[in-house]
C-alpha cells in the first residue's frame, strides 16, 4: 500500500521555514495530480531540483511509502545547509535555536526585540561561514521577519524589516526532530538546478518542479529567493530541462503562476505545447496586507496526462 495515514499521536514533519511560494496549503491537492500509475510503483526516486521550504517533499514522504530514494536541492545555500544540519546534527541547531529563543522572548518590551532583530541580522549578513550558528540565525530571522518572507538586495544581503511578533515559536524542537526521521533517507544537493541529472534513478523517476514564478504581468521578476532574477530567458532554459527529462523517461509535474504575455495569452500554454497543463486555485499568503491574500489561478504543467 503506498499511501499512509498521517500519525495522530507525534509532531507530522513539515517545514522547518516559512517560503515565498509554500505549498502547504496545495500538497493534497497536488498529490490528486500524481501519475495514475505512481502507486503501483515499488521503487520511486522522488526528485525536487527547487525544494524551497519542502511542503510537498514532507507530504509526500510522510503518505507515500513506495518512495524509496529522494533527491532535493536548491540554490539557496543556507537554507541547504540547515537541511543538512537537520539531517545530520539536528541536536546542535536546536542547541543554537534554544539559546537565541532564551535571550529574545525574555526581553521585555518590543523595541528591546526589534533591536536585538536587526543585531542578529546584522551578524547574519555580515558572517561568511555557513555554520551552525549562521543556521540558527536564519531560522531566528524566518520566524521573526515580516511575515515570514525570505528576501535579499541586489547584495545578496538579507534586508526583511521585523516582524513584531508578540510570541514566535523559535525553536520547535519536536518538528526538527519529525523533519531529521524522514530527512535521513534523502539525498541534499546545492547549485543549479540542471545538475539534478546527475542523480536520476534507475528505474521511476518522478519529478516535482517549483521555480520562481512568472510574473502576473509587467517585469517585476521574482529575485527575492537569490540576488539572481529568474527572468523569461531562465523559464525558457527550465523549458529545456523539462524536455532533456522528458527524453529520459521521467515524469514531470511544475508549479508555476497563470502569466499572461504582452499580447494576453498565456505564456506557458504556448511555451509548454505538448505538454499537458491544468489550472488550480491558490492561496497567496504571504502579502503585506492580509486582505489582500486571495486566491489566485495557478498552473500544473505535466508530461504525462491523468485519466481523472
Amino acid at each position: 500500500m503506498a499511501i499512509k495515514d498521517e500519525p495522530k499521536t507525534i509532531k507530522v514533519a513539515k517545514p522547518f521555514v516559512k517560503w515565498a511560494g509554500g505549498k502547504g496549503s496545495l500538497v493534497k491537492l497536488l498529490s490528486t495530480h500524481l501519475p495514475d500509475d505512481f502507486c503501483n510503483q515499488d521503487s520511486i526516486t522522488y526528485i525536487e531540483p527547487f525544494v524551497g521550504g519542502g511542503a510537498m517533499l514532507f507530504y509526500m514522504l510522510t503518505h507515500f511509502t513506495n518512495i524509496y530514494r529522494v533527491v532535493i536541492n536548491d540554490v539557496n545555500k543556507d537554507l541547504i545547509f540547515c537541511y543538512n544540519l537537520i539531517k545530520n546534527n539536528p541536536q546542535t541547531l536546536i542547541k543554537q535555536l534554544k539559546l537565541i529563543e532564551k535571550e529574545y522572548l525574555q526581553l521585555p518590551n518590543m523595541d528591546e526585540k526589534s533591536r536585538y532583530y536587526y543585531k542578529v541580522r546584522d551578524d547574519y549578513n555580515n558572517k561568511e561561514i555557513i555554520d551552525k550558528e549562521k543556521a540558527a540565525f536564519f531560522i531566528f530571522l524566518n520566524k521573526t521577519c515580516f511575515n515570514g518572507l525570505y528576501r535579499v538586495n541586489t547584495s545578496g544581503k538579507f534586508n526583511v524589516p521585523f516582524g513584531k511578533y508578540k510570541n514566535p515559536t523559535i525553536c520547535d524542537e519536536k518538528l526538527i526532530l519529525a523533519d531529521h526521521k524522514l530527512l535521513k533517507k534523502v539525498e541534499i544537493y546545492t547549485g543549479d538546478y540542471s545538475n539534478i541529472t546527475k542523480y536520476l534513478g534507475h528505474n521511476y523517476n518522478y519529478i516535482y518542479i517549483d521555480p520562481p514564478y512568472r510574473p502576473l504581468s509587467g517585469t517585476a521578476y521574482f529575485k527575492e529567493y537569490s540576488h539572481n532574477i529568474f527572468d523569461d530567458k531562465e523559464q525558457e532554459r527550465l523549458k529545456e530541462f523539462c524536455d532533456i527529462m522528458t527524453d529520459r523517461g521521467c515524469k514531470i509535474m511544475q508549479s508555476n503562476s497563470n502569466s499572461m504575455d504582452n499580447h494576453g495569452e498565456s505564456y506557458f500554454t504556448k511555451l509548454y505545447q505538448g505538454y499537458h497543463i491544468t489550472q488550480i486555485e491558490a492561496h497567496r499568503y504571504i502579502n503585506a496586507h492580509v486582505g489582500k491574500r486571495k486566491k489566485e489561478i495557478e498552473l500544473l504543467i505535466k508530461n504525462y496526462n491523468n485519466r481523472q
